[in-house]
């Protein structure tokens, strides 16, 4: 069984390769599902970590039903990866019914040409996972990330035992809560691979800041915040 970590920065994808990890789904912001890592961390990546690396492809948190200018970067974050030698990406697009944007994930998988395609957990909002996997396998898809619809994927086995027999070129790779309390489960249902963090947090200050940084009115999946030309104007205005 491939065991395939999800590391969100240097530090964390040294220690999964040190553990005996498979390959790296690199990103950054757990917190948020995942965004697209840095050129920096990129480039750091490639000159020490030796086993397979999949970049996650996700300009923003929130929604996975993007603008135009969001797919530009989308694509030009696939062709540098490309030009960096990453074996493989991690992305997908859907419609605002959270039904699959078909047009748009086959660009971004023939982009993705010679690397493997991971079609992420955008898969868990979908209405009809079974019709969209079939889908996704006909476009070339090599692994669809998946808590089986559910918050963790021991919850979610049913959906993804189901999505296991209709798997012929495309993989189903369980994905949220997996650890060593549950991961024999999901060898013995026949999987070829599993996905987890195994994150652990570890104090940095040895004393809680003032002021939060963090801002629990940003975090919403069905709104993004934008600047507004208005409210921006207004300030100008007052100022200037």
């Amino acid at each position: 069984m491939i065991v395939e970590i999800c590391a969100n920065s240097l530090q964390s994808a040294i220690n999964a390769e040190k553990a005996g990890a498979d390959r790296l789904e690199l990103c950054s912001e757990l917190g948020v599902g995942g965004i697209t890592p840095s050129y920096g961390l990129l480039k750091s990546i490639k000159r020490v970590i030796t086993i397979p690396v999949h970049v996650l492809i996700r300009p923003r948190s929130g929604d996975f039903t993007y603008s135009e200018y969001d797919f530009e970067i989308m694509k030009e974050d696939i062709q540098k990866c490309a030009e960096m030698g990453f074996e493989g990406i991690v992305s997908g697009v859907l419609l605002e019914d959270l039904t699959l944007d078909q047009q748009r994930t086959e660009e971004l998988v023939a982009l993705s040409e010679e690397m493997t395609f991971t079609f992420h957990r955008a898969f868990d909002w979908v209405k009809d996972p079974r019709l969209t996997f079939r889908q996704l396998q006909d476009m070339g898809v090599d692994y669809v990330l998946s808590s089986g619809q559910q918050n963790t994927a021991i919850e979610g086995l049913q959906i993804l035992k189901e999505l296991l027999q209709l798997a012929k070129s495309c993989k189903p790779m369980p994905g949220g809560g997996i650890n060593a309390t549950n991961a024999q489960t999901f060898l013995e249902s026949n999987f070829d691979a599993i996905h987890l963090s195994g994150t652990q947090f570890h104090r940095t200050l040895s004393a809680v800041p003032k002021v939060s940084m963090n801002s629990a009115a940003f975090l919403k999946e069905d709104q993004l915040a934008i600047s507004s030309i208005e409210r921006v104007e207004k300030v100008i205005k007052i100022v200037k």
